[in-house]
């Protein structure tokens, strides 16, 4: 095979499929090809269906405060099919000192809430007058400097929930680049965030508001299958077509994928961080970086009949200093309608992460045994469950440690130098699905208009 296109997407995930999805709707002449080397489209989203309970492998939903997924759920006909669980309607909690404790979501009732001494409460205060820190210093550290040791818990589990990570290695200049650049800016998160309020009041912007986690009644799997379900498999999807080889040449580039060459004008790799550093090694040798550490985690799904009663919400999550075997559970019947079979609840246990990579090496017995204990304890439950599975998801979440700021300058700088050369995926610059789908949906604009747009660092919502 030998064909030519305008441009050539590699990797079949959210990203790739919102670029072939953006082209496609907007400009049918412009001929594309995404080349996935596995047997189907989405990468890591993944849903799992037996015996009635519906439960995730890979992300559970997504917000729906991004503007560019509204739109891709508008244009492909999703947002009617759309399940949603209102972050303020739906409770979290944060498993410390033996017990479930409560997060509130607005500021007024978490200053008002007993999570934290009054003492340690004006130590938050304080913040106003705290020196920036120099430097590339760790979330555990600077939060530690900013507002005080006694937000650290609560801290560690946002970051386990967000990137089943170590907050003593995630630095802060990677994982919240936007409260990065308000406290440089203005000496203070805290009269930052003021500032930024006051002039969106001033501009007239939207109030803030609480954003719902979005779903779909047969999982999170439907989404990339309607993104995928207009693509022509005979042009414009390759399944089973491994990416091994991507050459620059005079006239744009040379791709070898399953055996195959394939010429563009315009290369989009959307292929997770690694991946794609892997690969564009041999294209650009000033990467700063060959791989970025990695944490996997994995999820031991219970089922009980409805007389075992788990708690409204969410579901919980458990700092290290708890010591306990699991990461903290997910409430999958809670969130949305349908998960489980009619009197039934199911939720899921989250083992592994970038501390304990050693406990996914045990075997499926010791892992049920180990993660059903910690379950009845917190949740006080005395049955054994009528359903239970283990999911393990494909790929890695990055983590976003020292030194990756210098790799997404790298990433920025090699698109300016190329302007036919675009860099995405699950990694670069985020691993939501909205940051999924804002990128896919920017490069297609670039694409289409040579836009060439720099984006800053965006300031971002802290969600439990």
């Amino acid at each position: 095979m030998n064909d030519t296109y305008h441009t050539l997407i590699l990797g079949g995930g959210l990203s790739g499929l919102t670029v072939a999805h953006k082209l496609k709707l907007h400009a049918p002449k412009h001929k594309f090809c995404i080349l996935e080397k596995s047997n189907h489209t989405g990468g890591v989203i993944k849903t799992h269906r037996e015996n009635g309970f519906i439960t995730e492998i890979g992300p559970h939903g997504f917000l729906d405060n991004c503007e560019e997924s509204k739109r891709i759920l508008q244009e492909t006909g999703l947002d009617q099919e759309t399940v949603k669980a209102p972050l303020m309607d739906f409770v979290r909690y944060v498993y410390l000192n033996d017990k479930l404790n409560l997060i509130p979501q607005t500021p007024r009732k978490i200053l008002m809430a007993p999570l934290i001494p009054w003492q340690a409460k004006l130590r938050v205060l304080t913040e106003l007058w705290k020196p920036v820190l120099q430097g590339e210093p760790t979330v555990a550290k600077w939060i530690n400097h900013r507002f005080g040791s006694a937000l650290l818990p609560y801290v560690d589990a946002v970051f386990t929930g967000t990137y089943a990570g170590d907050f003593d290695k995630l630095t802060i200049d990677s994982v919240m680049p936007g409260v990065r650049a308000l406290e440089k800016e203005h000496g203070s998160v805290l009269r930052g965030l003021i500032s930024t309020m006051r002039k969106k009041k001033k501009e007239g912007g939207p109030k803030l508001a609480m954003p719902a986690m979005t779903s779909f009644p047969k999982g999170m799997v439907r989404l990339v299958e309607r993104l995928a379900e207009n693509l022509d498999p005979a042009s414009e999807l390759q399944l089973n077509c491994g990416v091994t080889a991507v050459t620059k040449t005079a006239t744009g580039w040379e791709v070898i994928a399953g055996g195959s060459q394939y010429k563009a004008q315009n290369i989009v790799c959307c292929l997770p961080i690694n991946a794609a550093l892997k690969l564009l090694q041999g294209v650009d040798s000033t990467i700063p970086q060959k791989s970025v550490p990695e944490a996997r985690i994995l999820s031991v799904v219970f089922g009980f009949t409805n007389d075992v009663v788990i708690p409204p919400g969410f579901g919980f999550l458990i700092p290290e200093k708890e010591q306990r075997f699991t990461l903290g559970a997910l409430f999958s019947s809670n969130m949305f309608p349908g998960r489980a079979p009619k009197d039934h609840v199911v939720f899921e246990a989250l083992v592994g992460g970038r501390r304990h990579p050693e406990k996914l090496e045990l075997d499926a017995e010791t892992l049920t045994r180990k993660a059903l204990k910690d379950m009845q304890h917190i949740l006080g439950i005395d049955k054994e469950p009528v359903y239970t599975t283990i999911l393990r998801s494909a790929g890695g979440i990055p983590q976003l440690e020292r030194n990756y700021p210098e790799l997404l300058k790298w990433q920025q700088s090699a698109q300016e130098q190329d302007p036919s050369l675009f860099i995405s995926g699950f990694g670069w610059g985020g691993i939501g699905l909205n940051d999924m789908m804002k990128s896919g949906t920017r490069i297609a604009e670039a694409l289409l208009n040579s836009s060439g747009k720099k984006y800053g660092a965006e300031l971002k919502g802290v969600y439990f």
